[in-house]
């Protein structure tokens, strides 16, 4: 399927990451990957910088509060925090200087320098690009519980048309610096570009513009 999505027109820093050899991939084709491609990033990290137990790699300037989770395959880079409470689980990279609060689920994602995931927050099978924040209690679903038809719908290309991905579970493509208010909701399939400033108790669900054919 020709896509014309390209994640580096979302993440300005995509092509000079470690994730670069997918960068010609579909986003949605990255979360099912996840366990895979974190482990393949693991075998090539810097010897001695970072605490390595089992396939959990925490960089050695890192902070982890006792009480959170972890989850491997994981790489945590350098600068992150990581509160009490947090759960990753289901293969996760997460880049330098990342926060990731009290109560937030991160499953199966890829997490750029400088985003916040404040608290309460639950991330599924997604790429955020650099410097995004979520307020509180803000979520990106990653499955569409309320249909028959459990394929996730993504709008993008020419004309902004929905295209099936083949993927049962997607959250969202978010480019770098978005804003995601308080008790946001994020549908599975969004596509949120850099800068996109998401209001709080907003519900962002591409699929709702035009019937799914």
């Amino acid at each position: 399927m020709t896509h014309a999505i390209e994640l580096a027109a979302y993440i300005a820093g995509f092509a000079g990451s470690p994730l670069a050899p997918w960068g010609a991939s579909p986003p949605w084709e990255l979360p099912p990957q996840a366990p895979e491609i974190v482990r393949r990033l693991l075998a090539g990290l810097p010897v001695g910088d970072y605490a390595v137990d089992g396939e959990v790699a925490i960089h050695r300037s890192a902070r982890v509060e006792p009480g959170a989770v972890l989850k491997g395959p994981l790489i945590l880079g350098p600068g992150c925090f990581v509160a009490a409470g947090a759960y990753l689980r289901g293969g996760n990279w997460v880049d330098a200087r990342c926060s990731i609060g009290p109560g937030v689920e991160l499953k199966s994602s890829f997490v750029f320098e400088g985003t916040a995931l404040a608290h309460f927050n639950f991330v599924g099978d997604s790429v955020i690009g650099a410097g995004v924040n979520m307020e509180a209690g803000s979520i990106v679903c990653n499955h569409r519980n309320e249909r028959a038809d459990k394929q996730v719908f993504v709008r993008g290309g020419e004309g902004g048309a929905l295209q099936g991905t083949g993927c049962e579970k997607f959250g969202a493509l978010v480019g770098d610096g978005v804003r995601i208010g308080a008790n946001a909701v994020i549908a599975p399939g969004a596509l949120l570009a850099p800068g996109r400033v998401v209001g709080r108790l907003a519900l962002v669900d591409d699929e709702l513009a035009q019937k799914v054919a």
